[in-house]
Formats: structure tokens, C-alpha cells, sequence
């Protein structure tokens, strides 16, 4: 997954750390208050360390340092999220809910496509069933 609009720019220098954290937590408040089981049973308990991962990866991805990585090793994001039933219906939940979370935390508009244009081609990237309730891969 390389050739993106966020890698034009060091948006981890443009955001800052605070303002990732922040869009991380904002997402996830949307996230664990979604009443759809199955949407909701992919994403683990412990809501704090969703978020943490999630922002040390944005943090590492958008040229920051290499929390993730240092932490967990390679993000291999495909392997980490396989196990779940990744439709395109939960890819669409899953971006309403960061662009919602982008909007209310004041990601200015310029990051804000930039991460948009990522954040749709790694949920296409992810999707692993198809329209006809067929695992992709």
C-alpha cells in the first residue's frame, strides 16, 4: 500500500501527536457505542488499547516515529484483521466513523482528504468478503 496523498507530506508533523490521539479516541467512542453486534464484535474489549494501537500505527504511517512497530513489529495489517468478517458494508461503517471523527476533532481539509483517500483504499485493501458472503481471501 504505497503511492498515497499522505505520503506527499509529514501529516505527523502538520497534526501532531495530540491531535492523532484525539482522532483515535474519537473514533473509537463511535465504534464501541455501534449497536450492530456483528460490526462491534470485531474490535476488542479493551477500548484504551484499541486506541493506542491504532494511534502509534497513524503516528508511524503518517511519518511520524516508529511506535507501532516498536511495540507490536510489522503492522502486517491483512494478517491482524483476517479473522474478521470484513465486508464492504463494515468497510463503510468503519469510514463513516472516521470521517464523523475527522470532521469533530478539526482535521484541516487538506489532511483531512489526504487521510480519506488512505483510510478508503486500506478498508477496500482489508474487505475479505464479498457481496455474495464469499471470503476474498
Amino acid at each position: 500500500m504505497n503511492g498515497f496523498k499522505i505520503d506527499e507530506v509529514n501529516l505527523y508533523e502538520q497534526l501532531g501527536l495530540e491531535l492523532i490521539v484525539k482522532l483515535s479516541r474519537c473514533f473509537y467512542s463511535k465504534v464501541y457505542a455501534d449497536p450492530n453486534p456483528e460490526f462491534r464484535s470485531m474490535f476488542p474489549a479493551d477500548m484504551e488499547g484499541a486506541i493506542r494501537n491504532q494511534y502509534e500505527f497513524f503516528v508511524q504511517r503518517l511519518g511520524g516515529p516508529p511506535l507501532y512497530s516498536s511495540r507490536k513489529g510489522h503492522p502486517a495489517l491483512r494478517p491482524r484483521h483476517a479473522r474478521f468478517p470484513i465486508t464492504r458494508e463494515n468497510v463503510e461503517r468503519w469510514l463513516g466513523y472516521m470521517r464523523q471523527a475527522m470532521v469533530e476533532v478539526g482535521i484541516p481539509d487538506d489532511a483531512r482528504a489526504r487521510l480519506d483517500e488512505f483510510f478508503t483504499a486500506s478498508g477496500s485493501f482489508l474487505q475479505n468478503i464479498d457481496e455474495h458472503g464469499r471470503r476474498i481471501y
